[in-house]
């Protein structure tokens, strides 16, 4: 089982380029990184874990350009995002981000997707928030448009790209209905998401990881309803606080990787968090 971790990189904590080349040269298979492009201070939306919403969150550093940091001081380093808030981006824009930063690591990204849970930070970027799930597809559309091979127009339901020379492409090659970079889809479990993860995925990043018992057989069930191969799915549990019981558990479900959980931490904290951590990434390779 491959083990990655996921941290809220802010102005506060460990650097991008000091935690990537420890994590490669310790073993760690990735590195997954949030993204809020603001928080407002006037917000009615509850924080989902509730309680106070942690001061990180309104600090984080943009994912694409901490990867693209990461990407360059490291070699074998899986870079991803955890999530990207698709609905509120620019598609034509994100799909360059994107495809850059696979294009520069050599293949290394994989795409975390989700649906967000701040309606006010949405309402900012224009996001109609009952058509959130709608527009997101659609976005993933338009990208995987301007990554295809030869120039391809799209006409959605929320956006069109005239047929266009978008480069670079994604290294990554297309995996039945999904092209472009490993994608995943975050989110919690029903029917909507895993027609969702079906139609446009490679997997599922569910948080926690809690639930997968009785979750995974209804959504193999939609995979393979969906036409998918079953050797393809991929689920990630994201944000997982690890223990030995745990990673065997999901072993026995057919999980290759887990994305653990690191403070939001300065640079000495951080490295005590990824000693401890060791221990789970040294016993899987041996």
């Amino acid at each position: 089982m491959r083990i990655a971790v996921t941290i809220f990189l802010t102005d506060e904590t460990i650097t991008p380029v000091r935690l990537a080349r420890e994590l490669e040269q310790r073993g760690f298979a990735g590195l997954y990184l949030p993204e809020h492009t603001h928080i407002p201070v006037e917000r009615t939306t509850p924080y989902p874990a509730g309680g106070e919403l942690p001061r990180e969150y309104g600090r984080t550093l943009d994912p694409f350009v901490a990867l693209g940091q990461a990407a360059a001081v490291t070699e074998r380093l899986g870079l991803g995002t955890g999530i990207t808030l698709a609905a509120q981006h620019d598609p034509i824009d994100l799909a360059k981000q994107i495809a850059t930063l696979d294009h520069l690591s050599g293949g290394r990204f994989t795409l975390g997707v989700g649906f967000g849970w701040n309606v006010e930070e949405a309402a900012d970027h224009g996001v109609e928030w009952r058509t959130r799930r709608a527009l997101v597809r659609d976005r993933i559309g338009l990208m995987r448009a301007l990554w295809a091979d030869e120039p391809t127009p799209y006409d959605g339901e929320f956006g069109a790209v005239r047929a266009s020379v978008a480069y670079p492409k994604p290294v990554q090659k297309p995996r039945g209905p999904v092209s472009g970079p490993r994608t995943l889809v975050g989110g919690a479990a029903g029917p909507k998401l895993f027609a969702d993860i079906c139609a446009y995925a490679d997997g599922w990043l569910p948080i926690g990881g809690r639930g997968l018992t009785e979750a995974l057989p209804a959504l193999r069930i939609a995979w393979a309803d969906a036409g998918r191969d079953p050797a393809a799915l991929q689920v990630v549990p994201y944000a997982v606080r690890p223990s030995a019981g745990k990673l065997e558990h999901f072993a026995e479900l057919g999980v290759e990787e887990v994305v653990a959980q690191l403070p939001p931490a300065g640079e000495a904290e951080a490295l005590r968090a990824l000693d401890a951590l060791q221990p789970f990434v040294d016993g899987q390779r041996s």
